[in-house]
């Protein structure tokens, strides 16, 4: 079994002081969302074994917002920053997520972009719960959480319709939940 984790980079500044959009950061909601996010990762184990984030600023603040919110709580990953998730299509995400057969973790998380993250996690979910397949269906927002498991000990052997969605959170979803 393999178990996947796509995760959206949290809430951003409209524009970087560069003006470029790859040096975006988050903002005082990203920071907190980020952190949301990673609180219910670890306290919905199993946790990511290798995390592979996009070269972007906002997907690096969001790990590093997540991982501060959860440091306590699980052993450190593996994590390496990969340029090629930065305005990735679904095809090229597939590709780093069949690359992790060399480290073969267990659980893998990806932090990354849309539309590509969006779009993959549609095109992955073959089953799975249906209000959360429902609530990806809308959107992925910034910050949102898609976990499936793949039948399966290979990454390679993952691929379009066959992964089953455990859950679909947000923020919002997670703050109406605590309500």
């Amino acid at each position: 079994m393999r178990r996947l984790m796509l995760l959206r980079h949290a809430k951003t500044e409209t524009d970087a002081p560069s003006g470029r959009d790859q040096d975006r950061r988050l903002d005082e909601r990203g920071h907190q969302d980020a952190a949301m996010i990673g609180d219910f990762i670890a306290s919905h184990p199993p946790v990511p074994q290798l995390v592979l984030v996009s070269t972007a600023v906002r997907a690096q603040q969001t790990w590093e917002f997540a991982f501060a919110a959860m440091q306590d709580r699980i052993t450190a990953p593996q994590v390496e920053s990969v340029p090629d998730l930065y305005a990735a299509e679904p095809v090229q995400i597939l590709h780093q997520i069949r690359l992790a057969a060399v480290p073969d973790p267990e659980q893998l998380l990806i932090v990354g972009h849309n539309p590509g993250i969006h779009e993959l996690a549609l095109a992955l979910t073959g089953q799975g719960d249906a209000d959360a397949r429902q609530e990806l269906m809308r959107n992925m927002p910034t910050a949102g959480l898609a976990v499936l498991d793949f039948d399966t000990d290979d990454w390679g052997d993952v691929s379009f319709t066959r992964g089953n969605l455990l859950t679909f959170v947000t923020p919002k979803l997670l703050k109406q939940g605590s309500d």
